[in-house]
């Protein structure tokens, strides 16, 4: 049991250790590999084995470049010779190639037997024909050119190639940087959890153990300012929780005896006593993660664009290249040039900002949308809600509480606080969901209730007590005709008001006058009516779903302006409403509580599911809200939009430095003096990553807390 308990806490802290990005051309294709063709799989030791490679290869290609005779002639310098400096070139070189270059053509390797050449594909042929070539100019030097006629020189590449690897190290070093920044939203999430707990023994007493051997059942102490280790339930103990690591909620929480406490959460001045029901990879936390990494790698549409792009551009590039050799082997009869142009060519045109673009946006976003309280199970569902322009809600638990609450007191005679008074005393022993609104509402608004004596119960009717000597009733309608009493014209319009809407309505009485009206109604959530405004803003419609009378359906779509409501809508229709809408041209979200609402939230476009708390595995839903808070469908929105948007700013500068570029690194310009080197082509593509990567890291300043 030890054993297996460790391995699942290990594995909420493993799920995060590896990267999910992987770039297009191996997207689909999650496999393992060594430490030198793991680009696929982003990870800390490949990171670290491209920095390390890139500061060993630095001061060497330094070396190549100082003692390259072109660079000399250039600069207007001279190195010292000395026996056996000839050498440095080829034999720096070589080790530079082998040891900085390996990386890459071993990662070409898998892509071709993948069958998806690729950006590493482009690299090691650029690299192979810088090589190949120097080092048979070098070994087997062509005849002296008064020889030749006169032909232009043959010059070697060693000082391009070097170059070319560092910078390409370098490039692959900062790319993998950015990923790994990505995700460190999730690393800090695994380190919420803390290493150790006190569980609770039998004789009061606490022991220290690892969070690895709690188990299910087991009684825990929480120390205040501590962080809670699993999932559970307070059983004594009064404190407030910081919840926003998980949920996004920016308030402590409130929680007391029977409240449910969510691992990694951290506890703030009261002390709790919390019996475990989740632990290790049960846990909401884990759960999470789960979900993140599914929807890191679930498929997306503009990633598939990318992947046929960047598979088509290595096709185009490879063409260009063979043309570029060609063309300038017949124009110009010049080998070293020829060469030197179609290496820059594979190079320049490598689809490595391509391959970026997406995926480094959708870690971005993932692990954003995780951090304020929004999982998203489907990538297709977040890339999709952009083009929504109708949401449906259900109403109960999603627009409103799903609990009854005081929507309205009206009073005749007597003030609203002392009627409330002596209403939750006349209440105060009953567990009906009436009775515990009123109280609730009176220890909202700070009244104490009353204190009662004589309680007696009119079955069916209501209740009766005395309070500081005079007998008071709470009841509804048939108390009064039990009574005799009518309601008076002060209380006319909110009683008809109330019936209007749907509303239960309770009265106060004493023996001869009714004294006050309670209207008792589902409660609005507070967050409802900015929901609905902002949808309405961001130019969405909003619909509403229930299965509660028309005046109910009719009143609360009236209270929060929602465009359209449909009443008395049983579960099993809900799913029709969704098409009826979709029928009309609409693009739908469904909003509801991934219960009764399963078949219309797998029918809408996007189906979210409210009020999941630590439940995560509602699996009708493409999206999965963490609060029960209406207006996270704005941040939905808005986050869809934020990422298509990066997404399409990515692809445009991918693609469009390609259709530049080539043309340029093929010689187009020759003819005006303007040509590129394979090492400035290095330059000009990794910089293009770098733009690409710094672009993607712009959606971490998206704020999604006015949302």
């Amino acid at each position: 049991m030890e054993h297996q308990a460790h391995h699942k806490h290990q594995t909420v802290r493993d799920q995060v250790t590896s990267s999910p990005v992987q770039p297009a051309h191996n997207a689909h294709h999650a496999h393992h590999h060594d430490e030198h063709s793991g680009h696929g799989v982003m990870h800390e030791g490949h990171l670290t084995m491209m920095r390390n490679r890139f500061f060993v290869v630095l001061p060497l290609t330094i070396l190549v470049v100082l003692y390259s005779p072109m660079i000399q002639t250039w600069m207007g310098f001279t190195m010292p010779q000395f026996p056996g400096s000839d050498w440095i070139a080829p034999v720096v070189g070589s080790f530079i190639f082998f040891y900085g270059g390996m990386p890459f053509l071993t990662m070409a390797r898998d892509e071709l037997r993948l069958r998806q050449p690729g950006m590493m594909t482009l690299i090691s042929l650029a690299i192979i024909a810088a090589y190949v070539y120097s080092i048979a100019i070098f070994l087997f030097p062509p005849a002296p050119m008064t020889e030749m006629g006169g032909a232009p020189p043959m010059m070697d590449f060693f000082w391009e190639l070097a170059t070319l690897i560092a910078v390409m190290l370098l490039g692959h070093w900062i790319e993998l940087r950015s990923v790994g920044q990505a995700q460190g939203a999730l690393r800090e999430l695994a380190k919420l959890l803390p290493d150790t707990a006190e569980r609770l023994l039998p004789s009061g007493a606490t022991e220290t153990v690892p969070v690895t051997q709690l188990r299910a059942g087991e009684l825990i102490l929480i120390r205040p300012g501590a962080s809670i280790p699993a999932d559970g339930i307070v059983t004594e103990g009064e404190s407030s929780v910081n919840e926003s690591m998980m949920t996004g909620e920016s308030r402590p929480v409130k929680k007391t005896t029977s409240s449910r406490v969510i691992g990694g959460t951290v506890n703030g001045s009261g002390s709790l006593r919390v019996t475990l029901d989740q632990v290790g990879e049960n846990t909401a936390l884990a759960g999470i993660m789960r979900l993140v990494e599914d929807a890191q790698k679930s498929p997306s549409r503009a990633q598939t664009l990318a992947q046929r792009a960047a598979f088509y551009l290595t096709i185009i590039a490879i063409v260009a290249a063979a043309l570029t050799l060609i063309g300038w082997l017949v124009f110009t009869g010049n080998v070293s040039e020829a060469i030197k142009n179609m290496v820059t060519v594979l190079v320049i045109a490598c689809p490595h900002a391509l391959g970026l673009a997406v995926p480094l946006v959708v870690a971005i976003s993932t692990t954003l949308s995780a951090r304020n309280g929004l999982l998203v199970r489907q990538r297709l569902a977040l890339e999709s809600a952009k083009d929504l322009n109708t949401i449906i809600f259900d109403k109960t638990g999603t627009l409103t509480k799903g609990e009854q609450g005081v929507a309205q007191i009206a009073v005749a005679g007597m003030a609203e606080d002392e009627a409330l008074r002596i209403a939750a005393g006349l209440e105060g022993d009953s567990e009906h969901m009436i009775a515990r609104a009123i109280r609730e509402y009176a220890q909202k608004r700070g009244v104490t209730p009353a204190s009662v004596r004589s309680f007696e119960s009119l079955a069916g009717r209501g209740v009766r007590a005395v309070v500081d000597g005079a007998s008071y009733f709470i009841g509804g309608p048939r108390l009064l005709e039990q009574l005799a009493l009518n309601v008076p014209s002060a209380l006319q319009s909110a009683r008809e008001g109330a019936e209007a809407a749907g509303q239960s309505v309770i009265y106060l009485t004493n023996e001869g006058n009714v004294l006050a009206l309670f209207a008792i109604a589902d409660i609005i959530r507070e967050e409802s009516r900015e929901a609905v405004q902002k949808l309405h803003e961001m130019g969405l419609k909003v619909a509403m779903l229930t299965g509660d009378s028309e005046p109910v359906a009719r009143a609360v779509a009236r209270d929060l302006n929602i465009d359209t409501y449909f009443a008395q809508v049983l579960p099993e229709h809900k799913a029709d409403k969704v098409r009826e809408l979709q029928r009309g041209g609409d693009k739908v979200a469904m909003v509801g509580d991934g219960v009764n609402d399963a078949p219309a939230l797998a029918t809408a476009d996007v189906g979210i599911a409210v009020g999941a708390g630590t439940d995560v595995a509602i699996e009708s839903a493409g999206i999965i809200l963490v609060r029960s808070n209406p207006l996270d469908i704005v941040k939905i929105v808005k986050l869809s939009r934020a990422t298509y948007g990066k997404m399409i700013q990515n692809l445009i500068w991918a693609t469009g430095y390609n259709v530049v570029a080539i043309p340029l690194a093929m010689g187009v310009l020759a003819p005006f003096g303007i040509t590129l080197d394979p090492a400035v082509g290095a330059v000009f593509m990794s910089l293009s990553t770098v733009i690409v990567a710094f672009n993607a890291q712009l959606l971490r300043r998206l704020d999604l807390s006015t949302a």
